[in-house]
Parts: C-alpha cells; structure tokens; sequence
C-alpha cells in the first residue's frame, strides 16, 4: 500500500510540473487552452487525492482483518450481552442515590453503616445523617439577610422603621381624604344635602350668614325684611333639602334672590344647617311667624 501511494505522488508531481511549464507557451498561441489546460490539471489532482483518501481507508480495513484473522475473538450471544448491560445499568442505579435523597441530604441504604450511631434501643440504630445542603444554604441566607437589613435600616438609615412607615402611610391616606371630600363636598343638592350639626360646619354656615343674611334675615334669625327663621313656622318648608333649596334658588317675587352662582354647594348646605340650628333660639323681638308650622 504504501508502493502504491509512493506511485500515485511521483506520478502527479511530474505531471503537474509538466503542465505547469507548458501552460505559458500554450498560453502565447491560445488563451483559450490555458483554461482547459488548468481544468484538466485540477480534475487530475482532486481525482489523485480521492485515490489517496479511498487507499488509506482501504489500509485501515485491512489491518483490522489481519489483526483478527492473527487474534480472533470468542463469540458471544447477543441475548447474554444485553442481559450483562441490563444489570450493569440496575447495579450502577442502586449505587447511585436519587434525587429526593440528594435534595434531603440523606446517604444511600448502602452507606448507613458508615454514619451508624453507636448506640441502640430496642434494636433500633440512629443514624448521624448531616442536615441538608438546602437547608443549611437556607439558613445561611437568614443570617445574610439579617446583616443586610442591620446595615440598611439601622447603621445607614437608608429604610424606614415601621412606626415611620404607619406615619407617612396615615399622612398620605388623609390627604387623600381630604382631596376626596373637597371634590365630592361640591356635589351636593337639595336632594342629597344632610342635617350636619357638628361644630365645624355651624361655624362656617355661620360666617356665610353673617356676610349674607343678617341684612334680611337679622343678627340672630330673628327676621326682618325677611322672615323670623328661629320659630317653627316655615313659608317653603323647614327641613334641610328646602332650606337648601330656597338659598340656592332663590325667591324672587318675593325679594330672595338666588345664592347659585355666589356660594358652592358646600356653602350652601353649610349656612342651610346654621339656619336649621336657630330653630327655637327665641330671640327678642323677633317677627311675628309666616307660612305653616312644621311638626
């Protein structure tokens, strides 16, 4: 084999160099057969290399002929290999431990006799099995946590402490609050309005009254161009919605003039709550009563 190879390279070489010093001179009378020429070098090389590949693997074959042929093997049945490769694989997945057991940390049946306490009860021996790696890493990661948050809240400062927290979290929800009610205190009418009687609200339906009723109304609800508003008898209606809704609207034919585009609604029901809190004040020489008694 190694002739034949020898044979093929000092073939080819030659050639290839017999081509090479030819292709010039080809190449002054036609240009056209320097291509041919190149082609067929090419052809001649790649089919060189191809016999080269095909008789090395043919070398590689026969030797493993020749070294069975000098050292033939027994013969062994199929079924018997494959029943060696079945338990080989059983044998080796005993001794490997599952995952539960590596999860737990827990050492195969086969190798409790070397983590085997030494002493017993009733038969029974403990085994000194390590605690697991999950868990360890678990309770590592505590103790980084809690060096954290030593660091963060309590050395930097950076956090706030609950108290803080509860602090800023009750600041926030009042001024939410307060939004709220600013923005839902504007949409009340005289059918939505409420008997309010607590002191903010009489306060500041009676600062409405002093600017606006006491030219009509006088000092203390006792009336004057307008009627008394401490006795219990009403021309429109002493409850809360009609009180409201004779300050919004007005009365015009009688001099009551429409409050709607001067007072909000909270205003309104403001002063409307200060004017049914007069109810019963008596205050002297108060105006004879109008309109009807309300029970």
């Amino acid at each position: 084999m190694k002739k034949l190879l020898f044979i093929l390279l000092t073939v080819a070489l030659p050639v290839a160099t017999i081509a090479q010093v030819q292709a010039p001179a080809a190449s002054n009378s036609n240009a056209s057969g320097n291509l041919y020429m190149e082609i067929l070098i090419a052809v001649f090389v790649l089919t060189a290399l191809i016999i080269l590949v095909a008789a090395l693997s043919m070398l590689k074959a026969f030797r493993v002929i020749a070294e069975e042929m000098l050292n033939p093997k027994p013969y062994a049945d199929p079924e018997v290999i494959h029943a060696q490769v079945n338990l080989d694989l059983k044998e080796e997945k005993k001794a490997t431990p599952g995952i539960w057991i590596k999860l737990l940390g827990l050492k195969p049946l086969s190798e409790e006799k070397d983590i085997m306490m030494d002493h017993q009860f009733d038969g029974i021996s403990e085994l000194d099995n390590p605690t697991p790696a999950w868990f360890m890493w678990l309770f590592y990661s505590t103790i980084a946590f809690a060096f954290v948050y030593m660091v963060f809240y309590h050395v930097l400062d950076y956090g706030m402490m609950q108290e803080e927290e509860y602090a800023v979290e009750m600041a926030a929800a009042k001024a939410d609050r307060d939004i709220f009610l600013a923005s839902s205190a504007n949409n009340i009418d005289e059918a939505s309005v409420k008997e309010n009687m607590d002191s903010g609200t009489l306060t500041a339906g009676k600062s409405i009254y002093t600017t606006n009723c006491i030219a009509c109304h006088g000092d203390k609800g006792q009336g004057s161009v307008g009627p008394n508003l401490t006795d219990p008898y009403w021309i429109h209606g002493g409850k809360i919605g009609s009180i409201f809704k004779i300050i919004k609207y007005g009365v015009p034919e009688k001099g009551m003039i429409s409050w709607e585009k001067t007072l909000s609604p909270k205003q309104i029901s403001d002063v409307s709550n200060y004017i049914l809190s007069l109810n019963g004040t008596n205050p002297p020489n108060g105006k004879a009563p109008q309109g009807d008694k309300e029970g």
